[in-house]
């Protein structure tokens, strides 16, 4: 619920809207950051819990787009004026920013004790 909360507001914030897709997106990528990046791989270098963070948001980001844009054509966003983009759906530089919000990221996760919510 965090990231479908965070991301929404984030986008609201710099683009002045948001998507209910967004939520959605922010869910998947924070729940996969805590997996992968504050657990599956915990003792590797920052750098390269933040290239699998940003590999997550981007391919998160890249199947909600092709769905929502391209499928459902709600037009939610496009990059293909961006550089280095695939089909306006991902493009280098936002991926280059998901490498640098994977420490804040992270950083949430590590806010929840995920022991007190299992059962013993």
């Amino acid at each position: 619920m965090t990231g479908g909360t965070i991301y929404p507001a984030l986008e609201v914030a710099f683009r002045g809207r948001t998507d209910v897709s967004m939520a959605a997106a922010g869910g998947i990528c924070l729940c996969l950051i805590d997996r992968v990046c504050n657990q599956n791989i915990k003792l590797q270098p920052l750098a390269v819990r933040c290239f699998a963070g940003s590999g997550i948001i981007t391919g998160v980001e890249f199947i909600i787009g092709v769905l929502v844009n391209l499928v459902l054509k709600m037009d939610v966003w496009d990059y293909s004026q961006m550089p280095l983009n695939i089909l306006g759906q991902i493009c280098l530089p936002f991926s280059l920013l998901w490498f640098v919000a994977t420490i804040p990221a992270m950083g949430i996760c590590g806010l929840f004790d995920k022991s007190k919510y299992l059962s013993k």
